[in-house]
């Protein structure tokens, strides 16, 4: 039995070989391989920049949106709210409620003027429309780049296998050449080919997944944008029909 693993062990073993490193891997490889890993990894550079930056501003969101909240609910007076809103510029909510309260003030300085009635009909179509058309843009400021992470998320493994199927070709192509399949004549183009795929998923992966995280972040903020929008109508709507039935 010694004498087996032995025979085998000297068969096996190549004396002064060494193993290629995956640089030498890389650079080694096919011109085509090469420019599909070069587009795989400026895809993952630009999904970690993405991904870096959008989880800060997210988290900034989340925190100042919960602090103009508690805000809002704590005073008294809407002038005094958008006085100190500024102080919140991460906040989705805060910019809905900004734009709300400019459409609103304009209503009532028109009501002022002689307009009675126009809150009643036309004013409150045009406070949610303010308020709609904040949040969609506060919307739209969260979602983007987001797209970049699900594009990576869905063709950087189809690219990766391109490189494969590219790198198998060459080997095939080399068998032959050569007229030989030994490990020695396509070693070298499958070990280029499986790089290829290994770095397609290591670039698609991470994109799924924060593609994933940031849109269940920015589905909460989006549902505290609109309740915040109707909680906002509903406080117009109590003060002026209150102060429509004291008229």
């Amino acid at each position: 039995m010694d004498s087996v693993i032995t025979a085998y062990l000297a068969a096996v073993a190549v004396p002064g070989a060494a193993q290629p490193s995956m640089l030498e891997l890389i650079t080694e490889a096919d011109f085509v391989v090469q420019l599909v890993l070069v587009s795989l990894v400026a895809m993952s550079i630009g999904c970690w920049v993405i991904l870096i930056n959008k989880g800060l501003l997210l988290r900034s969101a989340s925190k100042q949106s919960t602090e103009f909240l508690e805000l809002f609910w704590n005073s008294r007076r809407l002038d005094q709210v958008y006085e100190k809103a500024g102080a919140y510029p991460q906040s989705p909510i805060a910019e809905v409620f900004k734009a709300g309260y400019v459409e609103l003030h304009k209503l009532t300085q028109n009501d002022e003027g002689g307009a009675q009635g126009q809150m009643d009909l036309g004013g409150i179509d045009n406070l949610i429309r303010a308020l709609r058309r904040a949040a969609s843009t506060e919307l739209t400021s969260l979602e983007r780049l987001i797209p970049f992470l699900a594009t990576t998320g869905s063709t950087a493994p189809f690219i990766g296998l391109f490189g494969t199927v590219w790198g198998i070709l060459r080997a095939f192509q080399k068998i032959g050449i050569e007229g030989t399949a030994s490990i020695a004549v396509v070693g070298p183009d499958i070990a280029h080919a499986l790089v290829a795929t290994a770095v397609g998923l290591a670039a698609a992966i991470p994109a799924v997944m924060a593609y994933n995280y940031f849109n269940s972040r920015i589905r909460v903020l989006t549902t505290e944008m609109d309740n915040f929008s109707d909680d906002f109508l509903n406080i117009v709507k109590r003060h002026f029909s209150k102060s429509t039935r004291s008229a």
